[in-house]
């Protein structure tokens, strides 16, 4: 039955929130692959596309400026069962808008690759690999990172999960299958190097964004035709960024954050930047259910506040907690039971294995927190109450995390462990502080329709 006659609503969240959990788990996965076969073609590469990746999440957060402002904008005005022509505005503002900041962003990396590289003492080979791989992933591939997140963002709008995660899984089978050919020489082709592994993740982003684009085509309830020569109002425009730009602000403050942690941890010694590194890494296993339930609490909550159905999304996100919390903290519960083995597929130095398992038991408290954040944080940005989850959300990593982390890791002398429970503190707290906002009922006035 067609979606849009059933009532998105009426979705069920195991089929909504199922293939976010999925998709989640396969980008953390590739990630992880990717490196690995990196780092058998040369370390120097390595280092090189480890420090170029910073630069492609911040244009991340920048074309995540409009998709998610899209999201949420979109959502809403779904569950109000708005005008094809309102719905059909939204989506071509946001396309308007990724094209004109791809462009600019690929003219910024042409441009700035150069004067970017000069700030950094680097080996010849290393700069040449970073400038290879920046200008191809980050110049030639910027619009379709750009639009590749807008397709994807309308059709989850859209309730479409299920399709966007069997794009993205092809999309990242091509990336490895590209990289192997790249790296490795097979079918008796020559080795690529870095420029091939680049070219790869572009290439794969193409077909991920003819393939999305294929289905919304198909899709009969979604409304997004690019060559419509409507007058789009200009509200729309505003509306999808003053739900963006505070959104993608927080995000970049969160990450801004744990590169200050991450520096104050280098200052401790080699074996404390391992066992973060690795902690961080398992972890990200366990809190991909929250993510992905997160994901799709915030277009429910939409939908439902678009339909003027705020008491009954009101109760129902207290169960999608409960159960997010659940997952995380039995996750992290079963990963201390077996630790000795997990923390054997990263490293066998006994000072390191140690830190790693300590940071294990304190990521029950972590994640349990982190859990909370998640589910709530996102419902509230699906009602549309986005300045205080924002505003809040950035005093906390800086007064919580950051100067906590100092505090307990350096001045208290607490070391990797202190940096630990830093981050933990601000993810639980923030948590309960979103929750008692949902409590509250705050939100039910800010409604984006």
């Amino acid at each position: 039955m067609n979606q849009a006659k059933a009532g998105r609503g009426a979705l069920p969240m195991t089929k909504l929130s199922f293939p976010l959990i999925v998709e989640q788990f396969f980008r953390i996965l590739v990630a992880s692959i990717d490196t690995v076969m990196l780092s058998f073609y040369s370390e120097k590469a390595v280092a090189a596309v480890g420090m170029m990746t910073q630069y492609v999440f911040f244009i991340n957060i920048l074309f995540n400026v409009i998709a998610i402002g899209t999201s949420i904008v979109l959502s809403q005005f779904l569950g109000a069962q708005k005008s094809r022509d309102d719905l059909n505005a939204i989506a071509k503002s946001s396309a308007i808008m990724v094209t004109a900041a791809a462009a600019v962003m690929t003219l910024a990396v042409i441009f700035g690759i150069k004067p970017l590289l000069g700030r950094y003492t680097l080996e010849t080979e290393v700069r040449q690999f970073a400038n290879d791989y920046f200008l191809i992933f980050g110049g030639a591939g910027s619009f379709f990172i750009a639009f590749g997140l807008l397709q994807s963002a309308i059709l989850r709008s859209y309730g479409y999960t299920k399709e966007a995660m069997v794009v993205t899984l092809a999309s990242n089978l091509i990336n490895v299958v590209g990289n192997a050919i790249s790296l490795y020489g097979f079918f008796g082709l020559p080795v690529f190097g870095v420029k091939g592994v680049a070219w790869s993740s572009v290439i794969s982003m193409i077909a991920s964004c003819v393939i999305l684009q294929v289905i919304i085509a198909k899709k009969k309830d979604i409304s997004f035709d690019l060559f419509c020569r409507c007058k789009i109002p200009g509200r729309f425009y505003k509306l999808i960024l003053s739900v963006g730009v505070p959104t993608a602000s927080e995000s970049l403050s969160y990450n801004v954050s744990q590169i200050v942690i991450m520096a104050m941890i280098s200052t401790l010694g080699t074996f404390a930047m391992s066992s973060q590194v690795y902690t961080a890494t398992i972890c990200r296993f366990v809190f991909v259910m929250a993510i992905g339930i997160g994901s799709a609490v915030q277009i429910k909550t939409g939908w439902s506040v678009g339909a003027g159905q705020e008491e009954e999304i009101y109760k129902k996100v207290y169960k999608y907690g409960a159960v997010a919390t659940s997952c995380s903290v039995s996750m992290i519960l079963l990963i201390n039971l077996f630790r000795s083995p997990i923390i054997g597929f990263f490293t066998r130095q006994e000072e390191v294995v140690s830190l790693v398992k300590t940071l294990l038991l304190l990521s029950i408290y972590l994640e349990f927190g982190r859990s909370k954040n998640l589910i709530y944080i996102g419902a509230l940005k699906g009602a549309g109450d986005i300045k205080f989850p924002v505003l809040y959300g950035m005093f906390s990593n800086w007064v919580i995390m950051v100067l906590g982390s100092y505090i307990l890791g350096l001045k208290l002398g607490l070391g990797v462990a202190g940096f630990w429970l830093g981050i933990g503190t601000d993810e639980t707290t923030r948590g309960l502080v979103m929750m008692l906002r949902w409590k509250s009922k705050r939100w039910m006035n800010k409604a984006l329709v």
